[in-house]
């Protein structure tokens, strides 16, 4: 059964053990497409947190907001439910949740 309201997730395979990073601040599930490519989807709660990454990755916003800092950078860009920023490979990044807003929710494509 397929409950999923988002337009992306249709036909997957999700992997039922959460993915639980930074002492439970970012919570995620991976998922796993027919054709075997993945993605994860997930919560991240009010914090400032640093990621890396090995492929390049799509944050899709698909509630709340966040503000993110990409490697190299000095700005701090914010994205909104419905927007999208790209992450290149093999670098690191900032997401920050500011306390009184609603948790970030997203769904990473990795490419």
């Amino acid at each position: 059964m397929n409950t999923s309201t988002h337009p992306l997730l249709h036909n997957v395979s999700v992997k039922p053990q959460a993915n639980v990073y930074f002492d439970g601040k970012c919570v995620s599930h991976s998922i796993t497409f027919s054709d075997g490519t993945s993605k994860s989807v997930g919560v991240i709660f009010p914090s400032t947190l640093t990621f890396n990454t090995g492929a390049p990755e799509i944050m899709e916003c698909v509630g709340g907001s966040c503000e993110y800092k990409l490697d190299g950078s000095d700005a701090w860009l914010r994205s909104n439910e419905g927007e999208k920023f790209n992450v290149p490979g093999n670098t690191k990044f900032q997401i920050r949740v500011t306390e009184g807003f609603q948790a970030y929710h997203y769904i990473c494509h990795f490419g």
